[in-house]
């Protein structure tokens, strides 16, 4: 496992593998502001910061 930091940036791939999700179902939570989402570049493409993704996932394994 790779240890990263919490300004690590995630693509949708890989914030689907961490959180074990197709990616569009990612794409639909970040539409709907369930997790947060950073646009970049001039296609909006979609970043994720790995400390939102995994405070993400414990508030789901909390509730």
């Amino acid at each position: 496992m790779v240890i990263r930091n919490d300004n690590t940036m995630l693509n949708v791939e890989e914030v689907a593998r961490i959180l074990n999700v197709h990616i569009n179902t990612v794409r639909r939570w970040s539409n709907n502001g369930i997790i947060k989402t950073y646009r970049i570049g001039p296609r909006g493409d979609r970043r994720y910061q790995y400390d939102d993704v995994t405070r993400f996932l414990e508030e789901q394994r909390s509730n």
